[in-house]
């Protein structure tokens, strides 16, 4: 089963809207076992899967990419940097034109732990970018520091099986392979010392590389 974790508030895509087509971005994994439906077995380890995306292009979009954090990032009134990485706390948290509850809302986030980089911030709003460009206004109150990272965003096609990215045993490339994990996959992550990070996907904890993730910047360390 998929389901979107962005719902447009429009029935129909008008110039310049993106309109998911039943399912979007990735809302979650499930370790496949041979028992189960659709096994893609590789080498006998687990496979984690995203749900595929669907949209519909009605105007050019930002293409995603590896984010890269500013040089010296500025104290917003909370205290915090700005630039920086947050997550969602809810799966259905409205995304806004502007900061207040007057603004229309012009996307439905529906993911629990989705990445997103707060840009600017107003009073309790902060404005927030995600993995496809897309920016807006959410309550502070519905975001939490917790960290998670997106596998692979950029790597996600329409129609094409998306690239696996395997979770290491151990920060090394020469090391065992825990599972294997599908673009757009949402990972925790539990520390990053600027080439590898610490990450748990469903059951399975290990390492994936810091460049194949979107939610933390090259280079960023932090535990």
């Amino acid at each position: 089963m998929t389901i979107s974790f962005l719902e447009h508030r429009h029935a129909r895509p008008r110039a310049g809207l993106r309109l998911p087509l039943g399912s979007g971005w990735a809302t979650g994994v499930r370790a496949i076992k041979a028992k189960m439906a659709g096994v893609r077995a590789t080498g006998g380890r687990a496979v984690l899967a995203a749900a595929a995306i669907a949209l519909v292009l009605v105007a050019p979009l930002v293409i995603p990419g590896r984010a890269v954090a500013a040089d010296s990032p500025a104290l917003a009134g909370s205290g915090l940097p700005v630039p920086r990485f947050v997550s969602l706390k809810s799966d259905r948290v409205n995304l806004r034109n502007g900061p207040g509850t007057d603004y229309p809302t012009s996307w439905v986030y529906r993911r629990a732990g989705l990445p997103l980089e707060v840009i600017k911030e107003f009073e309790i709003w902060r404005q927030v970018r995600d993995a496809e460009g897309a920016t807006g206004w959410v309550l502070q109150s519905l975001l939490s520091g917790r960290r998670t990272g997106l596998v692979l965003p950029w790597e996600r096609k329409t129609g094409t099986s998306p690239p696996l990215v395997p979770i290491m045993a151990s920060d090394s490339e020469h090391t065992n392979v825990v599972a294997n994990v599908e673009a757009g996959v949402i990972a925790d992550l539990h520390m990053c010392d600027g080439r590898w990070c610490r990450v748990t996907v469903d059951q399975y904890s290990g390492y994936i590389e810091q460049k194949k993730l979107w939610g933390v910047y090259e280079g960023e360390t932090f535990k």
